[in-house]
């Protein structure tokens, strides 16, 4: 079982909503130029909702509602099982996770520069591993049932 996140992650992350409501587009952008360097993973999604701009929506919109709603993820529970039915659908496994942690808190320095601190990107990847953490549970779950 995860390990709860502490309350000064919890405010630090809840801290960055404002800035994820100005900039969460841009940040997934940049997230997934930083991904798609992996042709591999590039594969796994679908490269017309990327295109459209779609996708990166959609992450910036559930980025943004995680930050929101860190201290209370009862919230996200419905969110949280929309994504782990797509990620099985589309093959996402566990090893993919540390490259999406990878891509997605150096965007987050890329895009908000200084207005971002070593211990609020900390405190980001505290907060990544542990949604990561819940999905990948989510996801054994479903491919243990699928097979």
């Amino acid at each position: 079982m995860t390990e709860p996140l502490s309350a000064a992650t919890m405010a630090l992350v809840k801290a960055t909503a404002p800035a994820l409501q100005e900039h969460g587009l841009e940040i997934t952008r940049r997230m997934y130029e930083r991904l798609f360097v992996d042709p591999q993973i590039a594969a796994l999604f679908d490269q017309a909702a990327q295109s459209s701009g779609e996708q990166p929506k959609r992450l910036a919109g559930a980025i943004l509602a995680f930050a929101q709603n860190v201290d209370k993820l009862a919230v996200l529970a419905p969110a949280i099982a929309r994504i782990a039915d797509r990620h099985v659908a589309t093959g996402i496994r566990p090893e993919h996770y540390p490259a999406v942690a990878d891509a997605l808190l150096p965007a987050i320095q890329d895009v908000l520069g200084d207005a971002v601190d070593a211990a609020t990107l900390a405190a980001w990847g505290e907060a990544y591993w542990f949604l990561a953490d819940i999905l990948i549970g989510e996801e054994r779950t479903r491919y243990a049932k699928a097979a």
